[in-house]
């Protein structure tokens, strides 16, 4: 699958809601996590802890080439 087509897939799976407010968002943001199932919530923990040690290798890199 190319890049198109798996931009196109994530596009129809995409969810997005216009919050009024922080109090609403955040409302929004536990009903809809907790209509996903386990799966889903695990896999999304794993991508942002995956997404984060990026961002620390990527910094720790970069430390390493100022030295």
């Amino acid at each position: 699958m190319d890049m198109k087509e798996r931009s196109e897939l994530r596009k129809k799976r995409m969810v997005s809601y216009r919050a009024r407010d922080f109090a609403d968002a955040e409302h929004w943001d536990l009903k809809f996590w907790q209509n996903q199932s386990p799966e889903v919530r695990l896999s999304a923990l794993v991508a942002i802890r995956n997404d984060v040690l990026k961002v620390i290798g990527s910094r720790e890199s970069q430390h390493k080439e100022k030295a």
